[in-house]
């Protein structure tokens, strides 16, 4: 166990990849992608250390990377985004591929074990959260942040695969009155990225970051059904040379929020220095609201679930796959990300240029 960015995690090593997961919260990062040419780290850590603000909870004084959040959002009996993000994780075991381990909830009764592998030749993180012993209708989800603060304004491109329903936050995400400020017109509806309705009147293109400098806001997109040509849904985001992008299967995580945080809290922990932040969450959950409101089962008219009944006995198996990728010069954002038989998915930008990137793609679904 090595102390990193103030906290002690768990890591993992390989010629393809370097990561860690803070043994407090689960959280993973650092991660280092040792792509053809150069390192490439995509993952956030918050501008301070836990050791700055001991008495907030652990989700936001270690924040970074990605964490498994259980429920999603707050919650009458336990920490925000749950015990999964706050809590301590015991390491079960360590190889050379992977990195297992295990925490029990108080807050859900919930066991829930992280299982983070790799592939030879593969520069992915092949993440997988088993849950067991929770009975109930219950929110979750991934919630990994990337930092764009060293690009120039708009330099990062962000795409996911298609939606049948997107919404900017519908109240005030960012209210004045805690110090917070935000652009985007709450409950704004949009068939497009690059059309999304601000509070001023006009429309922003939210496919270009580091954005809307001042400002905090939050959109959900609920994504297309899988069919057998896109058998599972997509998340990504271009870098300078580089490519983030992640795999799911839409029905355990029918929806993708992007948490734009760029300077728009002004309240301790955040000092107006959380900038060019980005949340790229994969859910089940109405927004961030927490568990009560993602009970309520607000989206039902449009067949959009909320929450999922976890089944007392039964062991969930939640998968997601976050790797990277060389682009060529003049790669712009990403169109589509299809399977290339059963080892491989060819990404294609815009433009037309398309990289293969070894993947077994099939571990998600």
């Amino acid at each position: 166990m090595s102390i990193l960015h103030g906290e002690a995690s768990f890591e993992l090593k390989t010629p393809e990849l370097d990561l860690a997961v803070t043994a407090r919260a689960g959280h993973l990062a650092p991660v280092v992608f040792h792509l053809p040419g150069r390192d490439f780290s995509p993952y956030a850590l918050a501008p301070w250390t836990p050791a700055e603000y001991p008495e907030l909870p652990p989700l936001l004084s270690v924040l970074r990377g990605d964490f498994l959040c259980l429920p999603f959002g707050g919650q009458e009996n336990g920490p925000p985004h749950g015990d999964t993000a706050n809590a301590a994780w015991s390491l079960v075991s360590a190889s050379d591929s992977t990195l297992h381990c295990s925490i029990q909830t108080t807050d859900s009764g919930a066991r829930v074990e992280k299982i983070l592998s790799v592939r030879p030749g593969q520069h992915a993180i092949y993440a997988e959260h088993r849950i067991t012993g929770l009975s109930g209708n219950f929110n979750y989800g991934n919630h990994p942040i990337f930092d764009f603060s060293k690009l120039a304004e708009g330099a990062g491109r962000i795409s996911t695969s298609d939606f049948r329903w997107a919404s900017v936050y519908p109240g005030c995400f960012s209210a004045p009155a805690d110090g917070a400020s935000q652009a985007l017109a709450p409950g704004g509806i949009f068939q497009s990225l690059e059309s999304v309705p601000l509070a001023a009147g006009s429309l922003a293109d939210l496919t270009h970051y580091p954005a809307r400098a001042g400002n905090d806001d939050l959109v959900m997109m609920v994504n297309a059904p899988a069919t057998p040509e896109q058998p599972f849904a997509w998340s990504a985001a271009v870098f300078e040379g580089a490519l983030w992008f992640s795999l799911k299967n839409p029905e355990d995580f029918p929806a993708t929020m992007l948490w734009f945080s760029n300077g728009g809290r002004s309240a301790s922990p955040w000092d107006g220095r959380h900038l060019g932040r980005l949340g790229i969450e994969e859910v089940c959950s109405h927004f961030s609201d927490g568990i009560d409101i993602a009970r309520e089962d607000r989206l039902a008219a449009l067949g959009i679930p909320t929450s999922r009944l976890f089944l007392p006995g039964e062991t969930v198996s939640l998968r997601i796959i976050q790797a990277a990728a060389i682009v060529p010069g003049g790669f712009s954002r990403v169109s589509s990300i299809r399977p290339h038989g059963e080892n491989a998915v060819t990404i294609t930008d815009e433009s037309g240029i398309e990289i293969l990137v070894p993947l077994d793609w099939k571990f998600v679904l």
